[in-house]
């Protein structure tokens, strides 16, 4: 009596398990990615050594650009209309911080003028940017 051989199977790779793997890569990528949010207007932070508490209450950001123009949450504004879109801005959210950015280039007036400005507007603290630089001693 004859037996007959049973049919070998080609050896394959399976790409099931490659899928997993490249999308357990991914999400490992995507949660621990950090994402640099700017604010798109193109300026130069000072440089600090130390690095200050993080916050993520009611902000509301505002650039001042080398050239001294003012942007508040990325739309250009006149510093004579600033004083009041922030007192509105205080009026419907209530306590707020201000994070200002300034370009280290710009006067210390203007920097000043524009918190004087949040300040008679009723912005509770005003949050200064700069770029850390962390092995930088003075």
């Amino acid at each position: 009596m004859r037996f007959r051989k049973p049919k070998e199977e080609e050896p394959s790779l399976g790409i099931t398990p490659l899928i997993d793997v490249v999308f357990l890569l991914l999400i490992f990528f995507m949660v621990t990615s950090h994402f640099n949010v700017a604010s798109g207007i193109p300026i130069r932070l000072p440089k600090v050594a130390q690095k200050a508490f993080d916050r993520n209450d009611h902000k509301i950001m505002i650039v001042i650009d080398r050239e001294g123009r003012t942007y508040l949450k990325g739309e250009k504004i006149e510093l004579k209309d600033l004083g009041p879109r922030l007192q509105n801005i205080v009026e419907k959210e209530g306590l707020i911080h201000l994070l200002l950015q300034a370009d280290k280039d710009v006067k210390h007036g203007m920097v000043v003028h524009v918190m004087d400005l949040a300040k008679r507007a009723g912005i509770s603290s005003i949050i200064i940017a700069a770029q850390w630089e962390p092995k930088k001693v003075y």
